[in-house]
């Protein structure tokens, strides 16, 4: 935690160094896209696509779970969904999958979640799996890129997307992001295959 807090203290220093860029995103935000992403510490948006403050609006669930719309109750995610389409007016919208996931591999895996139950809770309102996904495999790859496409056509049945959709002002995409090796693959519509960027 120390390095944290240090990093936090002086902070301010660094940004004085470049005030015309902290003085625009002061004046509002207008992201380049919408990241919806897992919440493991691994995975680092910005990071991995470079992406400077203000440019990415960041959704991170455990697993990358997008909730169905209309879920039993209202959610943060949904609201999140909802705020970056209508008031910010995204027009992309990546859904970012991992390798290594233990949202995913708890799924695959079918494993008791009695001690977690709002994990549990959460991961009951996933898709189950395709039967046949190799659940031996370290990286649980082939199982996570499913997890996305079935994320993607959740986000299609929101509103707010599917009108734009309609419109053709809005477009979404399956990433995979490798831990391994820092690869990430894009889902190729009409392919059904992840590739890499």
């Amino acid at each position: 935690m120390k390095h944290l807090v240090e990093h936090a203290r002086t902070f301010p220093l660094r940004a004085a160094q470049l005030p015309e860029e902290w003085s625009r995103l002061s004046e509002g935000q207008s992201p380049h896209a919408l990241f919806i992403t897992c919440s493991d510490s691994r995975v680092v948006p910005s990071l991995i696509t470079g992406a400077r403050p203000g440019e990415l609006f960041e959704l991170r669930t455990a697993g990358n779970v997008v909730p169905h719309h209309g879920w039993p109750h209202p959610s943060g995610e949904a609201a999140t969904i909802e705020y970056a389409v209508e008031v910010l007016g995204i027009t992309e919208v990546i859904v970012c999958g991992h390798s290594h996931c233990g949202a995913v591999g708890a799924l695959l895996r079918q494993e008791d979640l009695r001690a977690v139950p709002a994990v549990r809770a959460w991961l009951r309102q996933a898709t189950p799996l395709p039967e046949g996904a190799d659940r031996a495999a370290p990286d649980i790859a082939e199982a996570v890129q499913a997890h996305v496409l079935d994320q993607l056509a959740r986000l299609q049945a929101y509103p707010c997307v599917a009108r734009r959709l309609a419109a053709g002002s809005i477009r979404l995409y399956g990433w995979f992001y490798e831990i391994h090796t820092g690869s990430v693959l894009a889902h190729r519509p009409g392919s059904d295959a992840f590739f890499a960027l």
